[in-house]
């Protein structure tokens, strides 16, 4: 056993019960080990949390970056799409990445910013637009993987038409897309 083992069959489990059911007790069943082994590599529910989010994210992380010769609002479009395919990988991966930390994604974060700023994007509106574009994502997924496992959510009134996610998520995007085009004339 080792930590990436770990994380793999938490992700495991994840994908199997949802993100509620990830618990250390039921981790160290799964692998059949004591759950105090667990802390060897985890020392906390949170930190074994935060790598399950990082290795969910390993698809969108490891993405192409940007090229000079990219036009920034293809790139911006797609590196949306991106992180929404990535995030529906995993059950409930909207609420697993929800609020962790890209500790190992900085570096990559700075160069799409580097790209959009020299794409003549102003700073602060790059960096407003990635964030509400992140933001905006994770709360589409939350909706969408609420209604693919509505046991994990609050029950749906039964004469609510159905949402075409994929549908209602490019319009989104393409308004924070135009207002961002607006906003830099470009």
């Amino acid at each position: 056993m080792n930590r990436e083992a770990v994380v793999a069959e938490a992700l495991g489990l994840l994908d199997e019960a949802g993100l509620d059911a990830v618990s250390t007790r039921r981790l160290a069943k799964r692998l059949n080990v004591e759950q105090p082994s667990l802390y060897w590599y985890f020392r906390t529910k949170k930190d074994l949390l935060a790598a399950m989010a990082q290795a969910a994210m390993e698809p969108h992380a490891t993405a192409p970056l940007p090229t000079p010769q990219d036009d920034w609002r293809e790139w911006f479009a797609d590196n949306t799409r991106s992180f929404r395919r990535t995030l529906l990988m995993r059950r409930d991966g909207a609420r697993l990445h929800a609020g962790s930390t890209p500790t190992g994604d900085l570096d990559r974060i700075r160069r799409k910013m580097d790209f959009l700023i020299a794409s003549g994007v102003p700073e602060r509106d790059a960096q407003m637009a990635m964030l509400a574009a992140g933001r905006f994502t994770i709360g589409s997924v939350l909706e969408e993987q609420a209604d693919t496992h509505p046991e994990d959510s609050a029950t749906q009134p039964a004469d609510m038409p159905a949402i075409d996610h994929d549908s209602a998520f490019e319009a989104g995007l393409t308004l924070i897309l135009n207002g961002l085009i607006h906003r830099t004339g470009a």
